[in-house]
């Protein structure tokens, strides 16, 4: 398990790993490295683990320390090593039975989750039994580096014993091989941003740390993402459906982060219709050294891999992972490839019904948008034929909701964040939406989809991925393959003339199918 997903964080024991053992020392000018030690942590930091120390400093109990001698000498350490990410120490003497003095475990668990690395992706290295027995404990792997004062039980009882540091940083980094630092950049949307999670998820695999770039329409569903490490939010001006005038600035300011953050990698996910052309240009200038994309324009030196030449129809989740697997990123074993958020999910503070289908009237441009007095009567409806109904939207819809719930359905328009939305959507039986971020989000959270879905964009292309779907409306309306944002035909014929009883029999057949699934009947 660790090998095959790779190490992405080491921590180090201080006195007698990293420093020759001065007992008690709160002096820094006796602080003298073990031979090698700066090398070997600076392969560790090129081949992009996180480092962490973690020492007993049971002086300070003993009163021969005090916490500011402690710091003054790890500092002294940093100005020699290079710097760490995160520092923890034990104060406590041996017989205070706490549960962060080694071989206890709670100082490793607490470096781990500091870094925000999993335990099992950590690696502890040490030079008596007890460093061994806490990364253990933790569930950690761990490394002993052997001096004059390890006991040979030690020694024989350790799962990884190595001549020197040197030799430590060896074993670790082949068992974990350089893994990149990526940017990953999706511009849109929260339904364009949530379609990329499985590339996404595929690219943090084989990572060892994962940016996104995201503009601020797509940025709360960012945050959702499983296996994004960091955020850069930025309103890119040629993908904004309301883009800001170019400002060179700002250009300049985005270019220069990316550049202090040192990728080795980036993936530029778009849709089918938009250029990657002009962020490539950006990320050489921030020196990137390897940048991938789908791109039909020829790139010249702008993209190391120009993938192109892809069918038509494939949905966008897949077009995503075909581009991620062109940069060299597999989903890992027992990944799916469906859409997925990060857990938990937060509580919802409204009172829900024990069973409900909800209805979402709203969407992310006009043209997508099923008429008002529809959704109204698609609520009517389904409550008479015995469903509960929940009406949800932004807070910029709560009129709108208003209005479609009326007396038949539970209002919670502009009540939940998009993570709140999305724990509303897991609970439901299916989801009742057009062609919006929260259809998408609907998949993400594994509930069936009533997809009104205006033909505006290809339905192969973007209707809700992984999960059961019954698409309502006229697939061949004169707007199809418009991408409108306002209605282009009158009286919006493609949604308008959505029979309401064509819309509770799509209902029936989901939920009776969700039901089937979940008393063991499959789908």
């Amino acid at each position: 398990m660790l090998q095959s997903q790779g190490f992405a964080a080491a921590l180090l024991d201080r006195d007698g790993t990293l420093v020759l053992d001065v007992p008690y020392n709160g002096d820094p000018d006796q602080v003298r490295p073990v031979p090698g030690a700066r090398e070997a942590l600076d392969r560790l930091r090129a081949a992009g683990l996180r480092l962490g120390v973690v020492s007993n400093q049971s002086g300070i109990a003993r009163g021969l320390l005090t916490h500011e001698q402690v710091r003054r000498v790890n500092a002294r350490i940093e100005e020699l090593l290079g710097p760490f990410d995160t520092w923890h120490y034990c104060p406590h003497g041996p017989d205070e039975a706490c549960d962060c003095r080694k071989p206890a475990p709670g100082m490793i668990r607490s470096a781990a989750a500091a870094l925000g690395v999993p335990i099992e992706r950590c690696v502890m290295i040490g030079d008596i039994g007890a460093d061994v027995t806490a990364g253990l404990a933790a569930g950690a792997a761990t490394v002993l580096v052997p001096t004059p004062v390890t006991r040979a039980e030690e020694i024989a009882a350790a799962p990884v014993v190595a001549t020197d540091l040197a030799g430590a940083v060896d074993w670790i980094l082949a068992a974990s091989p350089h893994r990149p630092r990526v940017l990953v950049a999706r511009c849109d949307s929260v339904g364009d941003v949530l379609v990329t999670g499985p590339a996404i998820r595929a690219v943090a695999a084989g990572a060892s740390y994962t940016t996104l770039l995201c503009g601020p329409r797509g940025l709360d569903a960012a945050r959702l993402l499983p296996g994004v490490d960091d955020l850069i939010d930025w309103r890119v001006p040629w993908i904004d459906p309301q883009p800001p005038p170019v400002d060179s600035s700002e250009i300049d300011a985005l270019v220069k982060d990316i550049e202090a953050r040192q990728f080795d990698k980036a993936v530029i996910f778009t849709s089918f219709h938009q250029s990657p052309l002009p962020l490539a240009l950006l990320l050489r200038l921030a020196g990137v050294p390897y940048v991938a994309a789908i791109s039909e324009d020829y790139p010249g030196s702008l993209l190391d891999v120009r993938h192109r030449g892809l069918d038509d129809n494939l949905p966008e989740a897949e077009r995503a992972l075909s581009l991620a697997g062109a940069a060299g990123f597999a989903l890992p074993p027992g990944d799916d490839g469906r859409l997925r958020l990060r857990r938990p999910l937060p509580t919802v503070e409204e009172e829900l019904p024990d069973d409900y289908v909800v209805v979402h009237p709203g969407a992310s441009v006009p043209a997508r948008a099923c008429p008002p007095e529809r959704c109204r009567d698609f609520v009517a409806a389904l409550a008479a034929a015995g469903h509960r109904v929940v009406v949800t939207g932004a807070p910029s819809e709560r009129d709108l909701t208003r209005y479609v719930a009326a007396d038949a359905g539970l209002d919670l328009g502009g009540r939940t964040t998009l993570a709140q939305l999305a724990a509303v959507l897991e609970r439901a039986r299916c989801v009742v939406v057009a062609n919006t971020g929260p259809a998408h989000l609907a998949a993400a959270v594994g509930t069936p989809v009533v997809s009104l879905f205006a033909p505006t964009v290809p339905y192969e292309r973007w209707h809700p991925y992984g999960v059961p779907v019954r698409r309502l409306g006229n697939a061949h309306a004169p707007c199809r393959d418009t991408r409108a944002a306002v209605c282009p035909v009158p009286g919006h014929p493609c949604l308008s003339e959505v029979a309401t009883a064509d819309l509770v029999a799509a209902v029936e057949a989901l939920t009776a199918r969700c039901d089937a699934a979940r008393n063991g009947g499959g789908v």
